[in-house]
């Protein structure tokens, strides 16, 4: 439903002013490069303010600035009771949508938007290099497309004034912890640093950090259905899978799952919980394992491998994989269901969100690529292992969609970034149900 501007102010004039005990804001205006606005509404911290003239103002989560709503906008939440449970509820409102012309433009001159402890790093980093002009000319552009941290290209002007000097800044997202352990992380980027497997680190702070930055292209999602690119991933992913990592060499899937189906439980509205049947998802949780768990093909997986994670070098054409968050031990056909689940996406478009069943590779597509993935390691698979293989892949499909389904309800309650969890959350455990019979004969 939507919900007037007027009739918002009339309910925060009641309630926020005189309830939550906040001091109103001074008066704003809207910034002119700002076309479109997706923001959270928390009640702890709550973005949306009316100040003493009647002017509705709404937080950007990022950064924390406030911006007028006019009366022709229109704020979108799911009911009234969501409406009204700002003072009791966890949110006031749940999501919130309006226009205010103009183009975005994410490259600014300097790095207001950074922390700190990064920019003096920064600073630091480009002081060393003789050929920056100005320590302090750092430009930012946020890339898009990252949907756990917020990632940012930072570039310096060189004497040359043909090559800019350029690194990643990190941050990394807020209460994402619940997805995996950061200092693994840390510890995998590092060892895969080393090891000449991906970027350099450059510098480390609080909550981000610095790194290389690799001059390749990030693929496309029409990149994975190229048959030469889509080789050299298969290649890729047996030579990662062989990495042999320090630590425990076990499964984490399983254990993830259920740790994750407890978090989403706890954190989901009752009608999320009953829009993807949360409740019944803990004993598919345990029927899969029981399915799969004499899968004895285990290697160091990627576990997010869409996409946006795969760097190409145009001269040499050789692919690197980056962004290690999710990465551990696990069944290699879960990696390789997953890479397969992904080309169903594209997350640079209007409704990054929205997922493309029909881009699923069909069968001879998937044997190519299964083929390629064996006889990276120098054996020639027979038709059997391709075969076995192929059809464990299409049973890990099952468990990718469960995994992605649960991080999108967790994500929606701690992510900050603008893409729709919810309904994402919603596809993948949909396609769930839709094959579960099928394959799970």
């Amino acid at each position: 439903m939507f919900i007037p501007i007027q009739r918002l102010t009339l309910f925060l004039r009641k309630s926020i002013n005189s309830a939550e005990g906040g001091a109103p804001l001074t008066s704003v205006r809207p910034p002119n490069q700002l076309k479109s606005l997706r923001t959270r509404v928390y009640s702890s911290q709550p973005p949306l303010l009316l100040q003493p003239d009647g002017t509705l103002c709404c937080r950007r989560s990022w950064p924390a600035t406030y911006h007028a709503l006019r009366s022709s906008d229109r704020i979108r939440c799911f009911s009234e009771e969501h409406l009204a449970g700002t003072l009791s509820g966890r949110y006031f409102i749940r999501r919130s949508s309006f226009a205010m012309g103009g183009t975005v433009e994410n490259t600014e001159a300097s790095g207001t938007r950074l922390p700190v402890e990064a920019k003096k790093i920064l600073h630091s980093l480009a002081s060393n290099w003789e050929d920056v002009r100005d320590p302090n000319a750092l430009q930012v552009t946020q890339l898009k497309g990252a949907m756990t941290n917020a990632v940012f290209q930072i570039k310096w002007p060189t004497e040359t004034g043909k090559v800019s000097r350029k690194v990643l800044v990190r941050i990394y997202g807020e209460g994402v912890e619940v997805f995996f352990d950061r200092d693994n992380e840390i510890r995998t980027f590092e060892f895969m640093s080393k090891h000449g497997q991906g970027p350099r680190l450059m510098g480390r702070f609080s909550n981000g950090r610095i790194e290389e930055f690799i001059h390749a292209r990030t693929l496309s999602a029409a990149d994975l259905r190229d048959p030469e690119t889509s080789a050299r991933i298969a290649s890729k992913m047996e030579e990662f899978h062989a990495l042999d990592m320090p630590g425990l060499k076990r499964v984490t899937l399983w254990d993830r799952l259920k740790k994750w189906i407890q978090t989403a439980k706890d954190m989901a509205t009752p009608e999320e919980a009953k829009a993807v049947c949360l409740d019944a998802i803990e004993g598919e949780i345990f029927l899969l394992q029981r399915e799969l768990e004499e899968d004895n093909r285990i290697g160091f997986c990627h576990n997010d491998l869409q996409y946006g994670n795969i760097m190409m070098d145009e001269e040499t054409r050789m692919l690197t994989i980056i962004d290690y968050e999710y990465s551990s031990y696990n069944p290699i056909a879960f990696d390789l269901a997953n890479h397969f689940c992904e080309m169903t996406a594209d997350y640079h478009t209007e409704t990054p969100h929205i997922l493309d069943y029909g881009n699923y590779p069909g069968l001879e597509e998937r044997r190519i690529f299964v083929h390629t993935y064996l006889s990276s390691s120098g054996k020639v698979p027979g038709d059997d292992e391709v075969n076995q293989l192929i059809g464990d892949i299409e049973k890990y499909t099952l468990a990718s969609h469960l995994f992605w389904g649960l991080w999108g309800i967790i994500s929606e309650h701690v992510n900050e970034i603008d893409f729709d969890y919810i309904e994402y959350a919603k596809q993948r455990f949909n396609q769930y149900w839709s094959r579960r019979k099928e394959l799970l004969k």
